[in-house]
């Protein structure tokens, strides 16, 4: 039996398919994730946009920490990190987190990257083929999960350049930023600052790709998703004032 050609190739055409083109799934994602997850589920191809992804956040997250105000900014994420969790950070624990963004401020960068890209995508594909099952192969979640990470691209790609101009790595795209009025070491303020809206914007896109591989609701699982993500959002505000953070 014959597959049917997708939209935008002629039979006897050798070019690859359109919606299997960084060029258009990059923007696809964006304006238009449903009409582009039915043709990634009809025919999954992951592998060189997962590459692009991986490497275009690499870049971004390199270009920043190959300057002083990225490196300088890493180092007062570090600081904060640790005092919010009750550690005290004094001139020579400072100076050892300083020495320690010169050598490892690039390796910071890569391994986010990673992280944010293959490693997730991956961990993200296994889960959804061990929590849903159905009939859809590992390579069309993975494929759903790799379209879902171009969001992630994107939020790195503008996050950088403001960092370095707010010369600070706390992100500008999160809801505590626009409370600024509120005392930063407030729960309040660690729970709203723990809130990403570009996560949030991921979460759902990944609910409207799982939505069309497992035929379900994409409301529904666009729920459960955030929802899950506000409650760690919520386990890490409390955890930090458990431990007795002041800043």
């Amino acid at each position: 039996m014959t597959r049917p050609l997708p939209a935008g190739m002629a039979p006897g055409d050798g070019l690859t398919p359109i919606h299997q083109s960084v060029v258009h799934a990059v923007p696809g994602i964006i304006r238009r994730p449903r009409s582009t997850f039915q043709s990634v589920v009809s025919y999954p191809r992951w592998g060189v946009l997962l590459l692009v992804t991986t490497m275009v956040s690499a870049g971004a997250g390199l270009a920043l920490m190959e300057t002083s105000v990225g490196r300088q900014a890493l180092v007062d994420q570090w600081e904060r990190t640790a005092v919010a969790f009750g550690q005290e950070v004094d001139d020579q624990a400072y100076a050892r987190l300083e020495t320690l963004s010169q050598s490892s401020a690039v390796g910071y960068a890569l391994l986010s990257a990673l992280i944010s890209g293959p490693v997730l995508a991956v961990a993200i594909a296994a889960l959804l083929k061990v929590a849903l099952r159905g009939e859809a192969t590992f390579t069309q979640a993975m494929a759903v999960a790799t379209h879902a990470g171009v969001i992630l691209m994107v939020r790195q790609v503008i996050t950088a350049p403001v960092s370095y101009v707010r010369e600070s790595t706390s992100s500008a795209t999160s809801l505590g930023s626009w409370f600024s009025i509120l005392d930063e070491a407030s729960p309040v303020a660690r729970f709203l600052g723990a809130l990403d809206v570009f996560v949030i914007w991921w979460a759902i896109v990944l609910a409207v790709g799982v939505g069309v591989l497992y035929r379900r609701p994409a409301r529904t699982v666009a729920a459960k998703f955030v929802g899950l993500y506000v409650a760690l959002a919520l386990l890490l505000a409390i955890a930090m004032a458990v431990t007795g953070g002041s800043a």
